[in-house]
């Protein structure tokens, strides 16, 4: 059974540390600074065999070469010009086997061009996990920099197609503002506000709110029901006009999120 662990660095992130609960060998997801990678690992009597990499911004990547140095190993990421580290370059569909664990490719661009997610289905045994970098966030999702919002809001409609069960692995603790902003939009919703209620629980103890689920996202998350009318009818509220899609309603939404 694959054990994922958080690693906490910087103001907010999460570096996922990834191993079967047997073995000393282990891997890692997006780690920005090598730091706290190291420490981990040496607390715990860990190896590294594996880095994983969602996409190219320095908060996920710059951790890759000090790492390599100490390690030498495999780096797997997307095909970006922006990662010279990576020695495995993949693509939508893709499949990587590491740590008896098999991972399928999901390109889901739009907080950046290059990004991707790593989804292990769940079969033989295993939790179906998902590693999303800044695409999914617990309660939103990332900010929309280098693509458009279309691309962004079919990016998300692919995560949501996953299994409800699917564990979201997000690199940010993002979830009180994340839902604080999903209170403004569904201000009636009680299954927001009993998830509200939990999740500051979480984080009074200082307990990470990720990882969240897919079905828990579809439940709460305005970012993955723009199809629905409550969220419709906020959108349109706030831009002050009519919306006839699920991409109009998403700009929107993000948009309003940006200034929020």
């Amino acid at each position: 059974m694959l054990e994922v662990s958080p690693i906490r660095a910087f103001y907010d992130n999460y570096f996922w540390l990834f191993r079967e609960k047997t073995s000393h060998e282990c891997g890692i997801v997006d780690p920005g600074d090598a730091g706290p990678v190291i420490s981990y690992l040496e607390a715990n009597d860990l190896e590294l065999s594996v880095i994983l990499i969602t996409h190219h911004h320095a908060d996920h990547t710059g951790g890759i070469s000090a790492l390599r140095e100490r390690f030498d190993m495999p780096v797997y990421g997307p095909e970006s010009p922006n990662i010279p580290e990576i020695t495995y370059p993949m693509r939508d569909g893709d499949i990587i086997d590491v740590l008896d664990t098999t991972f399928r490719i999901i390109e889901i661009p739009g907080h950046t061009l290059d990004h991707i997610a790593y989804h292990a289905d769940g079969l033989n045994g295993q939790d179906a996990i998902l590693f999303c970098g800044d695409t999914l966030f617990a309660g939103g999702c990332g900010r929309v920099f280098e693509g458009t919002h279309a691309m962004m809001h079919q990016s998300l409609k692919k995560l949501a197609d996953l299994a409800g069960e699917t564990k979201v692995f997000c690199a940010h603790e993002y979830t009180m503002a994340n839902l604080a902003f999903a209170n403004a939009v569904t201000p009636e919703s009680s299954t927001l506000k009993q998830r509200m209620e939990v999740e500051q629980e979480r984080r009074n103890r200082d307990i990470p709110t990720v990882p969240t689920s897919i079905r828990i996202e579809l439940e709460t998350n305005p970012f993955l029901r723009c199809s629905e009318k409550e969220i419709i009818e906020a959108a349109s509220a706030y831009s002050g006009k009519a919306l006839n899609s699920a991409e109009d309603v998403f700009a929107v939404i993000r948009s309003w999120k940006d200034n929020f």
